[in-house]
């Protein structure tokens, strides 16, 4: 599991780097075309549904989709780009690997909907689900990038609403505080193909003023007592490494049972780049095996 990182590799990838200065509409076009050009593979069959009249959720599946697992999605992106569309390779492997169905949710963006429109939107996505009679049992949350962020703070709008939780929850490589005050933001900031200046433009564009130690935006403040089980993927190599690490001792010390698997020499995101990094393909093959492990419980 543990290897160098390519670094010609993160060189390419490192050109492809969201520029906060761009217009939002250019921005996110890069976004589609940087991820459009690493994911190949086999596509899901997508069944797009109204989660409401201005959110969106899609049905991914594959031929191994079992019924009864089910897994809710949240694409990465900075909330400020980013749609299921870009994701489809990583959301097919996973589908693959775990047995499951995945329902990833397009939630609103920033700058147009700033915080916590996405986090009500996440929230929103879950309980159509169990209106619609998937079982909270049934559910695991998943989310990369911003979209860990997401699962994160669902759990915690899950437990302020006195909702039932889903068994456990994954979150890759997540912005766990907006702070962004980990040392691995200087550290790293050579090693990882994301900067410090998209981090302080995440901030900024997604917070729009609101403090940006609110507990749903930056779970690592929030009290993270009596939460589900949780699965956090890092890497060595990214910006957010020491934030996540963070995180996941205070969520221990709350009580929460956390696997934490940190992957030596990774950088930002490497699930999405399976096709280029054989440790891609080897961490989605790790989460397969913890949707199976929690669903066969």
């Amino acid at each position: 599991m543990i290897r160098e990182t390519p670094e010609d590799f993160v060189t390419i990838i490192r050109s492809y780097s969201p520029d906060p200065n761009k217009p939002v509409a250019a921005a996110r076009k890069d976004h589609s075309t940087f991820y459009a050009t690493f994911q190949h593979g086999e596509r899901p069959v997508v069944e797009p549904v109204d989660i409401r009249e201005d959110l969106k959720g899609y049905w991914c599946s594959v031929p191994e989709s079992l019924p009864g697992r089910t897994i809710l999605f949240f694409h990465g992106g900075g909330f400020t780009m980013g749609s299921t569309e870009d994701h489809l390779g990583l959301i097919a492997l996973i589908a693959t690997a775990a047995r499951a169905r995945v329902f990833s949710v397009d939630y609103r963006l920033a700058p147009e909907h700033i915080y916590p429109a996405a986090a009500e939107d996440a929230l929103a996505a879950y309980r159509y689900l169990v209106l619609n009679e998937y079982p909270p049992h049934q559910i695991i949350p998943a989310g990369i990038s911003t979209g860990g962020t997401l699962v994160l703070g669902l759990l915690l709008s899950i437990r302020e609403h006195k909702l039932l939780f889903p068994p456990a929850a994954i979150a890759m490589s997540p912005a766990v505080d907006m702070l962004f005050g980990g040392a691995s933001v200087v550290a790293n900031k050579d090693k990882d193909w994301i900067t410090p200046a998209w981090l302080t433009s995440i901030r900024t564009v997604y917070l729009g003023g609101h403090a940006p130690n609110d507990p749903t935006a930056s779970p690592v403040h929030a009290n993270l007592s009596h939460l589900p089980r949780l699965y956090i993927q890092a890497g060595t190599h990214e910006l957010l490494f020491d934030d996540i690490s963070a995180f996941v001792k205070k969520a221990k010390w709350a009580g929460v049972v956390v696997r934490f698997e940190i992957w030596e020499g990774m950088f930002h995101c490497w699930q999405m780049f399976g096709e280029h990094v054989p440790e891609g393909q080897e961490v989605v093959e790790h989460i397969g095996a913890y949707v199976q492990e929690v669903f066969t419980r």
